[in-house]
């Protein structure tokens, strides 16, 4: 079976968050169950000038976009043992210091950009023809909408199923009428009934319209998004497409997030050797400029810095919190009030507390291997992989009870020796301390602790069980 993907990121060529790692381990773990994969994603800047080993393909083609015709080139790369990524390069669009947007907000051209990119997507897949056309997130929404409404542009891909797959339902694609233009599609599509929402043109609807199944991230993620607090506007269209929704959770890349093996990490160890993480926590302490103490617990934060992960919570208890015998580390960017908020409390606590902006990888996985409990109070969670990355490492998460995080943390219980991690549900700052301290009374309990650490390690989210997911998804929906 061909399976094309189009997805705006693939890791390792870009990434701004989980999306890359999904689209480019499911399409490893897909290939080593014998599918033959085609990715499709923009060549950015920060790709051309990677070391990553791109070839010419010498291909070009030219797109409509409203009433011209723009100009793409295919650079080709490979992934896994003969999984191929084809890069459309057109400068214009790609040629940018960031993906989607600068500090002043979202690149203003962006439905242009990404209505370009779904064509020439679509240019590709015509001369590779797949048995699936699978689409992550709204900048390939338009594919389907494109494939299932102009079928005589693209007859090669006329007997091709269609799967939209959400990441995040709170980032949907939605751009003024007067874009309209861009997309040299009929004027009775933008309807309520398809691409019109609220008077805007969105991306992500039409998909989800259109496309002969969906995924998310996450089965409960799947069922937040059909009610109002998690819908963001669209659980109406989505309860229609219930019966074609399916909730996949994603997986892990157990050969990058494994702390036996790990070349970032103070010291390697293992659920039956977990000494030598004292001195992954020893070493990040000093590295960061904590004082190094084993019995203050070391709580970590990798996030983005947004109320949607919890970070009003956060700064709600946060004088509290340094009342504990704890230590917090943060690495993220984001919200300018948080990052105030969070190298504020770094000033005022330097004992207790140490922010990192931005992004670091080497520094993601020394928190994940040195904290003692990872922090993820998310007010909305499509799937985290941070949570399963640390259970991996023996680094109990706090979770709130949404999406991913309710499907993969199950809640300690001292009486059953049961749970992987701390659970919260109502989104309250006093519920989070209470769960804080919660996790803190264990932590003093050397052997609960140990016994929870063991459990957590023993949880397998391997990519392997999510791909098989897909795989019989493909299956139905090629039957």
């Amino acid at each position: 079976m061909k399976i094309a993907m189009i997805s705006p990121e693939i890791g390792p060529f870009a990434k701004t968050g989980g999306l890359a790692d999904v689209v480019g381990t499911l399409s490893v773990a897909l290939e080593r169950q014998g599918y033959e994969l085609t990715l499709i994603m923009p060549a950015y800047r920060s790709v051309l000038q990677g070391s990553f080993s791109l070839e010419d393909t010498a291909l070009k083609f030219a797109v409509p976009v409203s009433n011209r015709h723009e100009e793409a080139a295919v650079l080709k790369a490979r992934l896994g043992n003969k999984v191929v990524v084809y890069l459309v390069r057109a400068n214009r669009y790609f040629d940018r210091e960031s993906l989607y947007g600068s500090v002043q907000g979202d690149y203003p051209d962006n439905a242009e950009r990404y209505a370009f990119f779904c064509r020439a997507a679509l240019e590709i897949v015509r001369r590779h023809p797949a048995d699936v056309v699978h689409c992550h997130d709204w900048h390939s929404a338009l594919a389907i909408v494109f494939l299932k409404t102009q079928m005589d542009r693209y007859a090669e891909l006329a007997s091709s199923k269609t799967l939209f797959t959400i990441h995040n339902l709170g980032f949907q694609g939605i751009f003024g009428a007067s874009d309209w233009h861009l997309l040299n599609l009929e004027g009775n599509l933008f309807t309520p009934a398809l691409l019109e929402f609220f008077g805007a043109i969105n991306f992500l609807k039409g998909a989800v319209v259109l496309a002969d199944k969906i995924t998310t991230v996450s089965p409960t993620y799947a069922r937040e998004i059909m009610e109002a607090e998690q819908g963001f506007g669209l659980e109406g269209v989505l309860r229609e497409r219930a019966g074609d929704i399916v909730g996949i959770l994603n997986g892990v890349d157990y050969t990058q997030w494994n702390p036996e093996i790990d070349p970032w990490i103070a010291k390697n160890y293992s659920a039956d050797h977990l000494t030598p993480k004292a001195s992954c926590k020893k070493t990040l302490q000093a590295a960061l400029g904590l004082p190094v103490e084993s019995d203050t617990a070391l709580v970590g934060m990798i996030s983005r810095l947004t109320a949607q992960k919890g970070f009003d919570l956060v700064e709600k208890i946060f004088d509290r919190l340094m009342e504990r015998r704890l230590q917090v580390i943060v690495l993220g960017s984001g919200e300018p009030r948080y990052e105030h908020f969070l190298t504020s409390a770094a000033r005022s606590f330097p004992d207790q507390v140490a922010v990192r902006t931005g992004f670091d990888e080497p520094l993601a996985h020394q928190i994940e291997a040195g904290a003692d409990i990872f922090l993820m109070p998310s007010f909305y969670e499509p799937c985290g992989l941070n949570q399963m990355f640390s259970l991996k490492y023996a680094t109990i998460p706090i979770v709130r009870a949404v999406g991913g995080l309710k499907d993969t943390v199950e809640d300690y219980h001292s009486e059953k020796s049961a749970g992987t991690g701390f659970v919260f549900e109502p989104y309250d700052p006093g519920a989070l301390l209470e769960t804080v301290d919660r996790a803190l009374h264990v932590f003093h309990q050397k052997k609960a602790w140990t016994a929870l650490r063991r459990r957590a390690m023993s949880a397998d989210f391997s990519w392997d069980r999510s791909a098989q997911a897909y795989s019989n998804l493909y299956e139905r929906l090629l039957s």
